[in-house]
């Protein structure tokens, strides 16, 4: 089975046996084999991250096929089940040593997209296939690694923290200025006026200095 830790924009995943969430020393939930995704939900996550991430989980090949080949089959051909479980804390940033997670989408919010997100992979899959925790709950959670193995997915140009975004885009601005302060060779010799002592101005011949040597 496999484990999916998702982030915004981003998945870790880890191969496993068996997965039952348990609140309150009643369990609610676990499938056979098949893939777990833990989701970490982010302030920055849109409806372009949900679909993305969607679409990878179903279609990451990382099941073996018939003949055992290893990384050939999704869970999808191998009509395993996927489990979700909210975690908002894979959106920690660490202050020191202290956890921070501003950076997770609040309640609120998160709980309306973690539903929609279940309802996108039943679309995409079988909705008996897809399971979930419960959302919000203090679960104890067991998990028979396969393997391990743990992959990470990320969405394109998806950029997490405010901190790496300013830099790049200080990045960019440095560029630019440096393409406007130092312009090109041709670009310099198509601006810079003519002087009239410049033997190429009145002979139409670029470079040509043989008037110099004359008397």
């Amino acid at each position: 089975m496999l484990m999916c830790d998702i982030k915004s924009g981003s998945v870790l995943i880890s191969v496993f046996f068996f997965f039952p969430p348990a609140v309150g020393g009643e369990q609610i939930s676990s499938i056979g084999r098949g893939i777990c995704v833990l989701l970490g939900i982010s302030v920055e996550d849109t409806h372009k991250e949900l679909e993305h991430m969607v679409r990878k989980i179903l279609n990451l090949r990382v099941f073996e096929d018939e003949s055992g080949k290893h990384w050939s089959k999704s869970v999808m051909d191998k009509q395993y089940e996927v489990l979700c479980v909210s975690q908002f804390t894979l959106q920690c940033i660490l202050k020191g040593n202290k956890p921070d997670y501003h950076m997770a989408m609040p309640a609120e919010q998160a709980e309306s997209f973690y539903n929609n997100f279940l309802e996108h992979l039943k679309k995409a899959y079988k909705p008996e296939f897809i399971k979930d925790g419960k959302f919000g709950a203090y679960m104890q959670v067991n998990i028979q690694n396969d393997g391990p193995v743990t992959i990470e997915l990320e969405c394109p140009a998806t950029i997490v923290d405010p901190k790496q975004l300013t830099k790049l885009e200080k990045q960019q601005q440095r560029k630019e200025k440096t393409r406007t302060k130092v312009p090109s060779e041709s670009s310099r010799e198509r601006t810079a006026p003519r002087s009239k002592d410049d033997p190429s101005a009145s002979s139409g011949a670029e470079g040509d200095v043989s008037s110099e040597r004359e008397p």
